[in-house]
Parts: C-alpha cells; structure tokens; sequence
C-alpha cells in the first residue's frame, strides 16, 4: 500500500478543540506496545497518541517522554493506575511536562486530590470505563473526558457490547465521550459520530501497524486469527475478563486448575518485583489496598500474571508461551499499514460517509470512494452500502460542509 495522495481535512468535535489534535481518532495504551514510536507516528498522522507508563519504571518513562517530545511538536498523553509501584513519580512526571502531556488515561485512577492536581496543571483526565456506573463516578471525581469500552475490545473488558454501553453512557454524562472496542475503519468513526460521540480510540488496530514495536512472530498470530470466536475473555490469567486470541498457554491456563495458577502467579509476581524494583513491603500494601477495593485474595495474588505473560509475546517474542490481548476487531483486519496511512484511510472514509448522510443522493458515489480510500485494511469489504440515515447531534463540521 503506498503513501496516501493527500492528507484528509481536519475534523473538528469537541474531542479534537480539548486534545489538540486534527483528527478524532485516539491510540490507546496497550502496555509493552504504546512506546514513543507509536505515539509519536499516531500524533504526527493527526491523531492522539498515549504512552503505556503501566509498564515502565520512572527511568524508561522519563526516557520515553524525552524522545516523543524530540519526535513529534504535537501534544500527547501518558496512561498509569494508582497501583503501579512507582505511581507518584508518573504523577510528577506528567506534571513536569505538562506543556507537552495534554491528557491522562487510567482505569483505577487517581483519587479526586490527584485529579484536581492535573486539572489545575492543565492535564485532561480521560479514564477508560467499562460499565456505566464507573463512567458516572468518574465524572464526579473529575474526569474531563470519558472513553467507553464495549465487550468487544481487547484486554481487560466488560461485558457490555460497544452499541449497548456507548449510547448509556452519553445519555448519562455531560462530558466528551469517546467510544472503543470494535472500530477500526472509517465507518466505525463515522458510526460512533452519529452516536453522539466525540470519537474513537483503538488498540489492536494501531497494535497492527508498521510502527508497532511488537515481533513479527507475534504479529503473525493476529494477522492469523479468523474467526472473532476465537478472541474470547477469560478469567484464567488475572480473575478479571480479559479478551486474547485462543492460544496453546491459554488454554493450559484454563484446563490446569486453581493450584496451577497461583503457582504461575507467584512466579509472575516475583518477576514483576524484578521488572519494576517493587519492595516487599509494596507487594504487601498493594495486595492489602487491592483487598480494599473489593477485589478477592486470589485475584490480587494472580494479579501480576498479566503484564509478565503479556511481556513474553510483545516483547520477547514468544506468543506460544504467553498471552494474547486483543479486540476481537483483529479478525477483521489483514495488514500492516503505517500509522499515517491508517488514519488517513480512517479519516477519509469517515469523512465520505458523513456526506452521504447529508447528501443521500450521493451515498453511492461516496460508499465506493470510502471503501476505495481503504483498499488494504480490512479484508472485507460490504458488497454494498447502507441506507442513509438522518444526521444528528453526533455530526461533525466536515459532515456539513
């Protein structure tokens, strides 16, 4: 696939005038994958990029801001949770750098002290939510932007699918919502526009791309999987749903019992120890907070395993002897495109199927020119177009024009 002819207009919601940035199309923060290369390619293609600081210690982050901020003049972002060792110094990193950190994203975030300190630096907090509930009490502790994921996307996820949640969620919250799991074309931001969201964010989309730091070996079993079914969630890494591509370790992890776990889990822990400088004592408190927040013994004792067993595919290479997060959307998509060729491909399919709802006798013409700006993306393609709806609050200024 070769370099795109022209980059698409900008498009214009209220998530690209609060981020900065020209198209509404966010890169998530998958950890060991979201590194400076792959933020700095997505904000230099227009999009918005965030680091996965969850798996870094304070040098490596540091290290990593550093080299976006030399990449990119663009602003970006830095994902973290309150249960990571070093969570203090991510804070304060972010707020030594907040002329260039326009957002941070967390699931089990920062209490309303530690918000309201990003706040006032000029820091957005954008959590990633996965039930309606969680979305409402993020808003009350001060979440300027929300980022809704639905059943289908990859990682640790609810059980809501995108079409049910994404909709309770903007009827309940008056801020930004940004809508995840399963898109990753232009008729899924065109899509998710018309639901009355600011955008979408995507990570197994932009974990396939050329600037992806993962091995092509593990690369390979996501270009391999063909049926969605076969990205399920499952309990057996952590004790939380987490949606992977069947592999052989998985299913050895599900058929070996409770007693095979926790005997993963205490390796993975010891290994984490390692990987992060975490002192015992820190293992004890966190394993005590983690029991505070309602989680049980068991699922905080396995709660290293992710990060340890996620590291042997995306970082080692080994993706039969570890896991394999992904949205089932990985299904759906058979290339590796640049990070700029994939947002523009996004950007102007969106942009073609946004007219043809304000200009129906145009759907035709703008159906074939959306799917034609995206020859090599998916590896189908609808033998026809949809009907054209009316357009809503959703639309966007490149919709009207």
């Amino acid at each position: 696939m070769g370099q795109p002819s022209s980059t698409p207009a900008p498009m214009a919601t209220a998530l690209t005038e609060l981020l900065g940035c020209r198209y509404p199309v966010v890169q998530t923060a998958m950890g060991w994958v979201a590194d400076s290369k792959l933020v700095a390619a997505t904000s230099n293609a227009g999009g918005f990029g965030f680091l996965a600081a969850a798996t870094m210690s304070t040098e490596l982050l540091s290290a990593e801001i550093a080299r976006v901020r030399a990449a990119t003049p663009h602003r970006f972002g830095v994902n973290f949770h309150m249960f990571q060792p070093n969570a203090q110094d991510v804070i304060e990193l972010v707020l030594s750098n907040a002329d260039r950190i326009r957002a941070v994203s967390y699931g089990r975030g920062p209490d309303a002290r530690t918000i309201k300190r990003f706040k006032d630096a000029g820091v957005l907090c954008m959590p990633t939510v996965g039930a309606l509930k969680h979305a409402q009490k993020a808003v009350e502790l001060g979440a300027d932007i929300i980022t809704v994921q639905g059943a289908e996307g990859g990682g640790h996820t609810g059980s809501v699918p995108t079409t049910l949640l994404l909709p309770q969620v903007l009827n309940a919250v008056k801020v930004p919502v940004v809508a995840a799991g399963g898109f990753h074309d232009g008729r899924g931001l065109a899509g998710a526009l018309a639901f009355g969201a600011a955008g979408i964010a995507m990570g197994t989309r932009f974990l396939m791309t050329a600037e992806s730091p993962v091995p092509r070996s593990t690369l390979q079993k996501y270009l391999d999987v063909r049926e969605p079914a076969q990205i399920r969630a499952s309990t057996a890494v952590d004790g939380i749903p987490q949606r992977m591509i069947d592999n052989r370790y998985l299913l050895r992890l599900e058929s070996g019992g409770l007693l095979r776990r926790l005997l993963v889990a205490l390796g993975s822990a010891w290994q984490w120890r390692a990987h992060t400088g975490m002192s015992v004592a820190h293992m004890a408190r966190t394993f005590v907070g983690a029991l505070r927040e309602g989680d049980s013994a068991i699922q905080t004792m396995m709660a290293a395993n992710a990060p340890v067993l996620i590291q042997r595919a995306m970082v080692e290479g080994r993706p039969d002897e570890g896991v394999l997060p992904s949205g089932q959307v990985a299904a759906v998509i058979g290339s590796l495109p640049s990070v700029a060729e994939l947002i523009d491909g996004i950007v102007t399919q969106a942009q073609a199927r946004l007219a043809a709802l304000v200009s129906p006798a145009s759907t035709a013409a703008a159906s074939v020119d959306g799917v034609a700006a995206m020859p090599s993306l998916a590896r189908t393609a609808s033998p026809s177009p949809p009907a054209p709806l009316p357009v809503g609050e959703g639309s966007v200024a490149a919709a009207r024009s």
